[in-house]
């Protein structure tokens, strides 16, 4: 090895020699001064450990036999109280067993007598990239916890024994957790929160499983955060712990809810005017004030339209902020759905005839009950069958059909009417969104009830799914979970 390189390298690292020979001492010394080390040595091991405590050493080169404390009592004082030395044996033929121990006691190696210069160099060189190696790690561990608590997010990790190897300033905030160091601690004992608790006992019996994660939102107080957690697996995919990860949404939930409050109240407020207009139409339409001519009762017929179109935008606003405020499935009860959507049937049955469009309810052996809030769910098909009349033309066919699962119940309402681009059936659910096109230009709403559809199914831990073909028809499914027996 180039001894100017290795100056250049490894000048820096102090060296302490512990040997009770003189010779060995001198040598040592010499060798490694010459090469740019700071080296210092000791006689004996009550001498080195004096040393050691008074400044720390990179390296130690130990003798283990020697008169007095041995080498492998300074070792294990070393490993106690000094674990970032890096401790050399130095050994002589006769003591290969004593040195195997030292090794199994946390040694990095061992140089034994004789040695030339160059051994000496080389095992030197060795413990210097394995200092440095690790000087690099501890900055790079260093960093990331500096910017782990100065992020605004809560970041914690667990252990597969769900013990917390990591937790920033900002979790424990959230969590309300301000005694002892929570490092090292089970999770139950910093976490109060059962969900937050719930989600890593979930996450950590997930075995093999990739891309999974779970999201949730966790009300604190009387603040509210969106919590992710996630597996941290080995190359194996086995469970090493959790990162559950936490962000206050407290004011997007109030900004959320004053936007709420301001719909509900604007529609509320024209609601009322609007229902007041439309009856002094219909009136003037009945001939009550006067005769009316048919071109007067043609304007009457297009405002009564009107304002009747502008009256159920309003509703659906209101219903849409009642949504969004969370005012949504308050009270659920033992559903036949079989009788709710033939009630619905029943009701939209006319309206499909005016269009010459065929309505039909498939027939079903069984219908299971469902725990649901009856009017949403009369909310939820009377859009969906409405839906299916507007966009479906005339001499049309729509047919509703039921199939039981094991956990849900699944209500397809399909057409044969105007179908859905792909293009647009990635945002059909977005609030006021209309798909418009040649075909469906003079069709008018409001663009909220598939909106509204989904968070009542979401809010009833169901979902919605879409199959649409251009020109072919649509299909609209809503899963809704069956009540399970006891």
């Amino acid at each position: 090895m180039n001894p100017k390189k290795q100056t250049d390298d490894f000048s820096k690292l102090s060296i302490l020699v512990i040997d009770d020979e003189a010779r060995i001492r001198n040598v040592i010394h010499t060798s490694l001064s010459r090469d740019g080390f700071d080296v210092e040595v000791a006689e004996n091991g009550e001498m080195g450990m004096q040393m050691i405590n008074q400044r720390h050493f990179d390296i130690i080169l130990l003798d283990l036999m020697m008169p007095g404390i041995s080498g492998l009592n300074v070792l294990n004082h070393l490993k106690s109280h000094h674990p970032h030395s890096v401790v050399i044996v130095i050994t002589g033929y006769a003591t290969i067993e004593h040195s195997t121990q030292a090794i199994k006691n946390g040694a990095f190696d061992f140089i034994a007598k004789p040695f030339s210069p160059s051994d000496l160099r080389g095992v030197i060189a060795k413990a210097s990239e394995f200092i440095r190696a690790l000087k690099d790690i501890t900055g790079e561990t260093s960093r990331f916890r500096a910017l782990i608590n100065h992020i605004s997010d809560g970041v914690m990790v667990t252990d597969a024994r769900k013990k917390i190897v990591l937790a920033n300033p900002a979790f424990l905030k959230t969590v309300d957790y301000f005694k002892n160091d929570a490092i090292g601690r089970p999770v139950d004992d910093v976490v109060s929160i059962k969900k937050i608790r719930d989600m890593i006992d979930e996450t950590l019996s997930r075995h093999g499983e990739i891309g999974v994660y779970l999201t949730d939102e966790v009300t604190i107080g009387e603040n509210v955060a969106s919590a992710r957690c996630i597996p941290f697996r080995d190359r194996l995919h086995r469970n090493l712990g959790a990162i559950i990860a936490t962000h206050d949404i407290t004011a997007l939930k109030k900004m959320d809810r004053l936007k709420s409050d301001f719909v509900s109240m604007v529609a509320h407020e024209i609601r009322s005017p609007l229902n007041s207009i439309n009856m002094q139409l219909q009136v003037i339409m009945e001939g009550l004030a006067g005769d009316v001519t048919e071109k007067q009762m043609s304007i009457l017929n297009r405002a009564h339209e009107k304002i009747t179109a502008l009256g159920d935008f309003s509703s659906d606003l209101l219903d849409l902020a009642r949504i969004e405020s969370g005012l949504v499935v308050q009270d659920k009860e033992n559903l036949d759905m079989g009788a709710l959507i033939a009630d619905q049937v029943i009701f939209l049955q006319e309206t499909a005839r005016a269009k010459k469009i065929r309505l039909s309810l498939e027939p079903s052996t069984q219908w299971p009950l469902v725990l649901a809030n009856k009017q949403n769910m009369e909310e939820v098909f009377s859009n969906l069958i409405s839906n299916a009349i507007k966009y479906t033309p005339d001499g049309g066919e729509i047919k509703i059909a039921a199939t039981v699962g094991d956990v849900s119940l699944k209500i397809t309402v399909s057409d044969n009417g105007f179908g859905i681009s792909d293009e647009d059936m990635g945002r059909v659910f977005d609030k006021f969104f209309r798909v418009k096109n040649k075909m469906t230009r003079q069709i008018t709403g409001s663009g909220l009830g598939l909106g509204i559809v989904k968070a009542i199914v979401e809010a009833h831990h169901g979902k919605v799914e879409l199959k649409s073909e251009l020109g072919k028809g649509s299909s609209f499914s809503v899963y809704i979970p069956i009540i399970e027996e006891v």
